[in-house]
């Protein structure tokens, strides 16, 4: 009888398969970019206001250029996810190899209700600084 996976390991093995993913589809997303015309976002163009996941992709092109507060502006959700997945992935990776001093941080139901806040509540402020004031992101 085989061995069922723990969550943990479950998450720490997606998260291997999720890094070379991630920068294939950065390499892909950078490629179209440059070869098919901006597609509009479909919020916007419509209702006039952001959507919840306005400023994903600025927010994770500065966070990839070491920008981390311009990203935390454009959109707080990824430096919040980068953060949870490095924490996740470094001791999670540490404690398998043998480093007794680290435990592997465990999942946390959680850190999803936190990710849905950041979300709201980024909706709702970017939108009232553009109704109300007019500034634009």
């Amino acid at each position: 009888m085989k061995k069922r996976l723990s969550l943990e390991d479950e998450l720490f093995y997606i998260g291997l398969a999720a890094l070379p993913l991630g920068v294939g589809a950065i390499c892909l997303y950078r490629y179209l970019t440059v070869i098919l015309p901006p597609i509009p976002c479909f919020f916007n163009t419509f209702f006039h206001m952001y959507c919840p996941g306005c400023g994903g992709t600025r927010a994770l092109s500065a966070l990839l250029h070491g920008k981390i507060l311009l990203s935390v502006w454009y959109h707080p959700l990824v430096p919040y996810t980068a953060v949870i997945y490095l924490g996740f992935m470094i001791t999670q990776g540490l404690h398998r190899i043998g480093v007794k001093r680290v435990q592997g941080w465990k999942f946390h139901i959680r850190y999803l209700w936190i990710a849905l806040g950041i979300i709201i509540v980024n909706f709702i402020v970017k939108n009232i600084l553009r109704l109300c004031f007019g500034i634009l992101m």
